[in-house]
């Protein structure tokens, strides 16, 4: 089965897809939402959204607007670059996004205007293909819908999706305003499955390590993939985890891997005993470095709080290593307190996995 890195908003740039390169196992990485409208608009910093790195072959570009010609446009701009193809997100409930008309906004609006939308997305992607760009796969991320939910209901708009072209549907198997107290309906995500054979689903919600990753499978077996978000910002290792000392999963660097997220984190030794350590300390301060390297200077605080907000829950005073780090002053700032946690904690330095 499949594992994908879901897209979250100011965490799966490149420096944090780095991480998850590191230890290998994950097989497609989706991006953080890319807004069409600023795409097309050609900010300053839209570039960074763009890039594609560290295994581009693996990435899929999810777009986000309220507006369907410019999520057409968009695509066809991406077209032209590299990865595995275009998501479109119909599941972030985010208010700020839902209000807007983007997001799940497009579960809710008149079906016929977002059939139109996905079809001229989907035409945008053929046409690049004629133009011997390589084919991008079409696929959609979506939600149960809202309060008002029916599975024949949400059956229906997939079938519209399908019918227009999607490819692949991943199921965050949630409502619009149910929070993640409420565990993920995982049987959703297997009726819907049954319901269209010919196309992959793919799970997401509530997979955060290798015990839960094999209760959804036996939950949802007619599901053709596993998609984790937070359990990853988390524990970036999380698809190692999972897939553990496999011969045909990738550590540390790879032919088509770039030396932006080499580093050699295990060794034969440890693969063949069924265990891995690495270490936390360097970890975190790897990630601070790609952060500079792959993140407009205005962004570095943002990205650097949203990381540690979750890699801080690992270790032994957890609290008060993340409220450390979100007070950090600048980066430097946050590298001094990454050295001064670790000398306090020296025995949550090493993080050792077990297969």
């Amino acid at each position: 089965m499949k594992l994908f890195l879901a897209p979250m908003d100011a965490i799966t740039h490149q420096a944090f897809r780095n991480l998850v390169a590191r230890f290998g196992g994950c097989d497609e990485y989706f991006n953080e939402m890319i807004n069409a409208s600023s795409l097309l608009a050609g900010g300053a910093w839209e570039k960074f959204y763009l890039l594609d790195g560290p295994e581009p072959e693996k990435l899929v570009w999810q777009l986000t607007d309220k507006n369907g010609e410019k999520m057409a446009q968009a695509a066809s701009l991406l077209a032209e670059r590299g990865g595995i193809g275009i998501d479109l997100n119909m599941g972030c409930s985010a208010p700020q996004i839902a209000k807007t008309g983007a997001g799940i906004a497009w579960m809710l609006k008149p079906i016929e205007e977002t059939a139109a939308m996905v079809r001229a997305v989907k035409s945008a992607l053929e046409n690049a293909a004629k133009d011997g760009r390589p084919a991008k796969r079409l696929s959609v991320k979506l939600r149960l819908g809202d309060e008002k939910y029916t599975e024949e209901k949400l059956h229906s708009f997939c079938a519209m999706l399908i019918e227009e072209g999607v490819q692949m549907i991943t199921l965050h198997a949630r409502t619009q305003k149910q929070k993640h107290s409420r565990h993920s309906d995982w049987q959703a995500v297997e009726r819907l499955a049954l319901r269209f054979p010919p196309i992959p689903v793919i799970l997401n919600g509530d997979v955060k390590d290798r015990d839960s990753y094999e209760l959804a499978k036996k939950a949802a077996p007619h599901a053709q993939g596993i998609m984790i978000a937070t359990a990853a910002a988390q524990k970036p290792w999380i698809f190692r985890e999972i897939v553990g000392s496999s011969p045909t999963m990738t550590v540390g660097s790879s032919p088509t891997m770039t030396d932006e997220a080499d580093t050699n984190c295990t060794n034969s030794h440890e693969l063949e005993s069924g265990r891995f350590s690495f270490d936390a300390e360097e970890l975190a301060l790897r990630f601070i470095d790609d952060v500079e390297r792959f993140q407009p200077q205005e962004f570095w605080k943002t990205r650097l709080q949203r990381f540690f907000a979750f890699y801080c829950l690992n270790f032994s005073f957890g609290h008060y290593f993340q409220t450390s780090m979100i007070n950090a002053k600048d980066n430097d700032d946050a590298r001094k307190k990454v050295h001064e946690y670790f000398e306090k904690c020296p025995n949550d330095r090493i993080i050792q996995l077990k297969f």
